[in-house]
């Protein structure tokens, strides 16, 4: 039995500007889009509970209210239910989830994904925890960030979800360098030796990427500290952790399961029909929509649509990086 502390907190950074959703994140965050009937954000509070967290810490612009409003007690929404005799909860998580504490502290700029985490810094204090980037979404039977708790208790360490992404996808991700010859679908955590922000091909060190779950010893806190900001004035993780693993362990896991990369509008639509296919009330009438539109005459006329129509979304291919994978 491993005497590791138990991780409890969770660190969702959502303070970002959303720029590849706009218009849409002008006014809404984008952590609030819907997918499904449900907002992004929810899916990775939910996968934090999954996996025996009890604090979640948000981390919000100040004008980010409407994620409050969402995971405040819905008393009034609950009383109308009843009174309107609706078999339904109006409650922010599933009944399946257990109670979770959520917390929230400011990012007053938009100063990285490090800074955002090490806003919640107070809040975490001297322990290990777990961040979970709310635009990933990840569908699997361990949650991944339950994976990356396992992983800790067995080897110790900062650990990290990674995956093999195809050749042309490399310069999408965050790519790590492995202690050792790199083989597809290894078993067991494998040694992370550097980090290179969406390198080309040819610089690229291997072809995992990072995957937006992180498991994070405190001693990060000092690394993000003394990680300089990039040439747009951001401190970025991948930095940070390029750093730590020079000084600490670090460990990637190749996790189970399906992802969806949900803050790129081509993402986010493979998304919302792929996890709308899941849903038992919705399956069989959208499944008849859409092989409608691919089979009817009136097709041609979404297919000869310019770029930007509907055309990206019937031509697009199954092996996609933005859609889910095996």
């Amino acid at each position: 039995m491993s005497n590791r502390t138990k991780i409890v907190k969770a660190v969702i950074p959502a303070a970002g500007l959303g720029t590849r959703m706009l218009p849409a994140t002008k006014a809404v965050p984008k952590e609030m889009l819907p997918v499904a009937g449900k907002p992004l954000i929810q899916y990775a509070v939910e996968e934090a509970a999954a996996s025996g967290i009890d604090t979640v810490i948000l981390v919000i612009r100040g004008n980010k209210s409407l994620i409050q409003e969402h995971f405040a007690p819905g008393h009034d929404l609950k009383s109308r239910f009843y009174q309107q005799g609706l078999n339904k909860s109006p409650d922010c998580l599933c009944p399946d989830s257990k109670p979770i504490n959520i917390k929230y502290v400011q990012q007053e700029s938009p100063l990285g994904l490090a800074h955002a985490i090490s806003c919640a810094q107070p809040l975490v204090g001297d322990e290990p925890f777990v961040v979970l980037l709310p635009d990933v979404i990840m569908l699997t039977h361990e949650p991944v960030t339950s994976q990356l708790i396992r992983t800790h208790a067995e080897v110790g360490g900062s650990v990290i979800a990674i995956r093999e992404v195809e050749p042309q996808d490399v310069k999408r991700f965050g790519i790590v360098q492995l202690q050792g010859p790199a083989v597809s679908s290894p078993r067991g955590p494998l040694r992370i030796t550097g980090l290179i922000e969406k390198p080309s091909s040819e610089r690229a060190p291997s072809r995992f990427g990072v995957f937006g779950r992180y498991l994070l010893e405190p001693s990060i806190w000092n690394v993000i500290a003394q990680t300089h900001a990039d040439p747009r004035g951001e401190v970025q993780l991948t930095d940070a952790l390029s750093t730590l693993c020079q000084q600490a362990s670090l460990f990637g896991v190749c996790f189970d399961g399906w992802h969806y990369d949900a803050g790129d509008r081509m993402g986010y639509l493979q998304a919302n029909i792929e996890l709308s296919l899941e849903d038992p009330h919705l399956r069989e009438p959208l499944l008849h929509y859409l092989s409608g539109i691919a089979s009817s005459q009136s097709a041609s006329k979404f297919l000869a649509q310019p770029s930007g129509g509907r055309s990206q979304v019937l031509t697009s291919q199954p092996g996609d990086s933005s859609s889910r994978k095996l």
